[in-house]
């Protein structure tokens, strides 16, 4: 029996959904920070919107450096290099600073209630599991 580091079909579904995922951010960075029509219409609540407005520039900066740094990660763990890695540990850490802001600063428990904790919990999720999964894949021997 010879072992291959040829990574098998769950490593490719993971990193494509993990690609649609974080383009998905990126696009919410996009309609946020230009301020899009689509992205007011997301939001008809006056008090939502002025919250959502009203976020603080290094937490916008921090949201951007999640996003970008997960999309360029994901692109590098399609190409199975082992930079990946340290580019989803970037983004983990941009992506607690922002949720910390969301979940605590901004005031999104009064506006929202306890539902305002489901989607940090789930991005942050997502995120441990992704750079969880990237170095499991490395020590395979899947990334170079």
């Amino acid at each position: 029996m010879t072992n291959s580091n040829k990574p098998n079909v769950w490593f490719w579904v993971i990193a494509i959904i993990a690609l649609l995922w974080n383009g998905m951010g990126v696009n919410q960075y996009i309609q946020q920070a230009y301020n899009t029509d689509a992205f007011k219409a997301m939001y008809p609540d006056e008090k939502v919107m002025e919250m959502i407005q009203n976020t603080p520039s290094w937490v916008m900066g921090a949201f951007a450096i999640a996003v970008f740094s997960g999309f360029i990660g994901c692109i590098f763990l399609l190409l199975r290099k082992k930079i990946a890695k340290p580019m989803f540990l970037i983004s983990l850490v941009a992506i607690i600073i922002q949720m910390f802001y969301n979940v605590f600063m901004s005031g999104s428990m009064d506006v929202y209630g306890p539902g305002a904790i489901i989607m940090p919990i789930m991005v942050i999720g997502f995120a441990l599991f992704i750079l969880w999964y990237t170095k499991k894949s490395e020590a395979k021997g899947w990334l170079s």
